[in-house]
């Protein structure tokens, strides 16, 4: 049986927080503050759930889908504003691949080449081609 994006896998974290204490005491304090709703935020607790939301869709993140889902629901959220949040997600996850192309139609023109060249980069023999 696989244990690959099983929901159990999550109560696992605090192993995990055990061997980077003190980044993982840091990240959760900022994920304590980002999610911190009232006075001082400027939106609400349910409008940056529906953000996790749509995020945790563009991320692939199961576990998050699961839980922001959760936690939307239970703010209240409809299945209809989530499908929309996910549609605009994925719109705008689209119109940055289509940008994007811009670079490609660029470097296939050589136009990335000669800028480069125009900007006096120089490239080492030991500099990686691409990072990804």
């Amino acid at each position: 049986m696989s244990r690959y994006y099983d929901r159990e896998n999550l109560k696992l974290i605090p192993d995990l927080v055990r061997l980077a204490p003190q980044a993982s005491a840091a990240y959760l304090n900022f994920e304590k503050v980002v999610y911190q709703a009232g006075e001082e935020s400027a939106i609400s607790g349910k409008t940056k759930e529906l953000i996790a939301v749509a995020v945790a869709h563009v991320t692939g993140c199961p576990y998050c889908i699961d839980v922001h889902v959760g936690k939307y629901k239970a703010l209240g959220g409809t299945m209809e504003e989530i499908m929309e949040a996910v549609l605009v997600a994925a719109s705008t996850r689209a119109g940055a691949i289509l940008s994007h192309a811009t670079h490609a139609l660029l470097s296939f023109e050589g136009a990335a080449a000669e800028k480069a060249e125009e900007r006096n980069v120089p490239r080492g023999p030991s500099e990686p081609e691409c990072f990804c």
